[in-house]
């Protein structure tokens, strides 16, 4: 993560994420903002909008959409925490209104992933980024994805 000039009419605290650029910036407000480096979803898995953070979660269990497991039938109904969790060590759950996106921001276990298109739609980040911006996000945070 790095602090840098960052245009934007949004309010401190705001999350902004761009897929083209796969970065992630949070509004500090006065013109500048935090950026990190992401991945973002790879062909086909890539969507925009404006949603908020309705949950946050510390070594998350990951349990893969019913899509997903119809794409990959090994699949496990469930991964807990640890070094095998696409989740990583923390997740922030996306919603819209009242109702799971089934979208996150979350880290990865795999460091070297981050840069790319690389997932079914979330956004990942390393490990020690997504642990520092977990504690700065409060649920109830807007988060635009464009």
């Amino acid at each position: 993560m790095e602090v840098v000039p960052f245009a934007s009419n949004e309010k401190a605290g705001t999350i902004i994420i761009s897929n083209k650029e796969r970065t992630l910036h949070r509004v500090l407000g006065n013109g500048m903002a935090e950026r990190y480096s992401i991945s973002v979803g790879r062909d086909g898995f890539v969507w925009t909008g404006t949603t908020v953070v309705g949950r946050k979660a510390e070594w998350p269990a990951w349990r893969p959409p019913s899509a997903m497991r119809q794409r990959d039938p090994s699949l496990p109904t469930e991964v807990p925490p640890g070094p095998y969790n696409p989740l990583g060590a923390r997740a922030l759950y996306l919603y819209s209104g009242n109702r799971d996106t089934l979208y996150r921001i979350h880290g990865t276990n795999s460091a070297g992933t981050i840069g790319g298109y690389e997932t079914s739609g979330c956004f990942r980040l390393t490990n020690t980024d997504v642990m520092y911006l977990f504690n700065q996000v409060r649920n109830g945070t807007k988060v635009i994805v464009k």
